[in-house]
């Protein structure tokens, strides 16, 4: 029969095992040994009712291109309102639909668009605070004691409205058009949005939140785009990809502006028959009729002179009764007169 430990027995070998003078079955899993394993490993929550479907690489894109539309968008409304408005970013985050309708006042300015020809709806909400203020300035008010109603727009109101959502449209379609081409149309308007459901409450969304300012008036701006619709565009949301294209598209605004600007630029042109030397004498007895030699061919081409600069080879001739420099080829760097 085996030996049965004492009590004793027991409390030395505990002791022994947590001292780590005895090692257990299957390595050392002591206290010190599991805090110095746990230290070096990186431990990140994760709900799996929400999904980080974007990366941050492609939120990072999203946040840049949504930018442009911010800057646009202040612009054409500080054009239209004859005073100045600011739209900025104020955060991009995923979130189920549920939370973003929830996280809305009721009643808001609520808009769908649609985004042809991506398949799905957007939306765009504009807050209140801001929406009101905006109507009131284009009706001629100053927002010095302008009271926010908590009442859904009325029709001559929307149709107000509609015209800042034209403009946001309009700003919308020129910072996405770096993507693909797109086309916004709006298609609803509602006062609640917890009666609008274009997906399903648990499908992941990206939601820009903006800020609005005129004057001493401020509200928020939301654009809530579901991540269906955005799918088949999402490889392309990449920060490298963004910001090349924005270093190029800068390239080709800067070419357009310095083209229009030197368009219009006069220019010294001369074209060569020959070149040759002759003494001081010769030159001072020269007379018509007298003939210069010089070691160009007959049928060689002249060279035409830009400013100095050799750029062209060609024919004289003539054309409607004016001289005329026929351009056959480019000069060679090195080409002699």
């Amino acid at each position: 029969m085996a030996d049965v430990l004492d009590q004793s027995e027991v409390d030395a070998l505990l002791n022994a095992v947590s001292s780590g003078e005895v090692a257990t079955e299957g390595g050392d899993h002591s206290g010190v040994g599991e805090e110095d394993s746990s230290a070096s490993v990186e431990i990140r929550t994760y709900d799996f009712k929400r999904p980080e479907r974007v990366s941050k690489d492609q939120m990072r894109a999203l946040e840049g291109l949504h930018e442009g539309f911010s800057r646009n968008l202040g612009a054409a409304l500080s054009s239209y309102l004859r005073t100045i408005v600011e739209v900025k970013i104020r955060s991009i985050e995923q979130l189920t639909f549920a939370e973003f309708t929830y996280s809305l006042p009721t009643p808001t300015s609520f808009t769908l668009l649609s985004a042809s020809p991506l398949e799905g709806q957007i939306c765009m909400e504009v807050s209140p605070l801001i929406i009101y203020p905006i109507i009131d300035r284009m009706l001629g008010g100053s927002n010095a004691e302008l009271y926010v109603p908590q009442r859904p727009l009325t029709q001559i109101e929307q149709r107000l409205a509609n015209r800042i959502i034209e403009r946001a449209i309009d700003a919308l379609t020129e910072a996405w058009e770096n993507i693909a081409e797109i086309t916004f149309e709006v298609l609803q308007h509602e006062s609640n949005p917890q009666l609008v459901q274009i997906v399903p409450p648990n499908e992941v969304v990206v939601v820009i939140n903006f800020e609005v300012k005129m004057g001493d008036r401020a509200g928020s701006m939301s654009l809530c785009v579901p991540f269906n619709v955005i799918e088949p565009l999402i490889h392309n949301l990449t920060t490298h990809d963004w910001f090349s294209f924005k270093r190029k598209q800068q390239h080709d605004i800067q070419q357009d502006s310095l083209l229009d600007n030197l368009g219009d630029a006069k220019l010294r042109i001369r074209a060569y028959l020959a070149e040759t030397t002759i003494k001081v004498s010769d030159l001072l007895s020269m007379a018509p009729g007298d003939v210069l030699k010089s070691k160009k061919e007959v049928t060689d081409d002249l060279v035409l002179q830009i400013e100095g600069k050799s750029k062209f080879a060609g024919k004289v001739g003539q054309f409607r009764d004016h001289r005329a420099f026929q351009i056959t080829r480019q000069a060679k760097p090195a080409e002699k007169i």
